[in-house]
């Protein structure tokens, strides 16, 4: 994989994440308190600064073809999940994300929770919902970057893409002040959905020590087989709900 590509991958991928992070942030700091709120977003940004401490020195002393393994089968979990949902999605059978409508939920929520004032935090909820966004969605930021970077020998360029994309998403939030509604969090899901599959599989096979033809350049027909499969799923599925739907009476 060349340094475009795998900047690409983990920008893309981290930008679905941080999208997800925002949306959660807003909703806190909009419906109870901002200051309680970029509390709990330092918060996390610190409980993940430790984490990556750890766990960085820790993913670069694994054998690399341990750490293809256990990567590329994580990798899979993850990709199929999102690919599955993305396909239903994309062929009717499952309602599209709606970060607008998903924020708008987040905040009705969040206006209706008691108030619970502090000592050190003046809104606990603000502050504790923040912290879990920023954090559970950080975590998986940071596994990207890390499985990623690692994975190819350059943990620093998957690092940069993932802050890229955490701070182009942070400064439209920032400038909006709403969730990233008109961003296509469907499209990018789905695509994002066919490459950590593609890299499960290829990773996954080298630890095993299979040998790909070409190399890298084996990705090159990988991820396009696996999105035209997935497309292809998505026409079947869209023709068999259309027989389902006609048939009705």
């Amino acid at each position: 994989m060349t340094g475009g590509a795998l900047f690409g991958a983990v920008f893309l991928a981290c930008a679905v994440e941080a999208v997800e992070a925002l949306t959660i942030v807003l909703a806190a700091g909009t419906g109870r308190s901002w200051r309680s709120a970029i509390t709990g977003v330092v918060a996390g940004v610190g409980v993940l600064a430790l984490i990556v401490a750890v766990l960085g020195p820790a993913v670069t002393a694994i054998p690399l073809d341990w750490l293809r393994v256990v990567v590329g089968g994580l990798l899979l979990i993850f990709g199929l999940q999102w690919l599955r949902k993305a396909i239903l999605r994309a062929s009717g059978l499952k309602a599209r994300h709606d970060e607008a409508a998903a924020f708008a939920a987040e905040l009705a929520a969040v206006r209706a929770a008691p108030v619970r004032p502090g000592a050190v935090v003046a809104d606990w909820y603000a502050f504790t919902l923040a912290f879990k966004g920023v954090l559970l969605e950080g975590l998986e930021v940071v596994f990207i970057a890390l499985t990623f970077g690692a994975n190819q020998g350059d943990i620093p360029l998957a690092a940069l893409a993932a802050l890229a994309a955490v701070c182009v998403v942070a400064a439209a939030g920032t400038a909006v002040r709403a969730p990233l509604a008109r961003v296509p969090e469907n499209t990018m899901k789905f695509v994002v959905g066919v490459m950590l599959t593609a890299f499960g599989m290829f990773w996954g096979a080298e630890g095993a020590g299979a040998a790909w033809p070409a190399g890298d350049a084996a990705l090159l027909v990988l991820v396009p087989a696996v999105g035209l499969f997935a497309l292809a799923l998505v026409a079947l599925l869209r023709r068999g709900a259309g027989r389902t739907a006609g048939a009705r009476p």
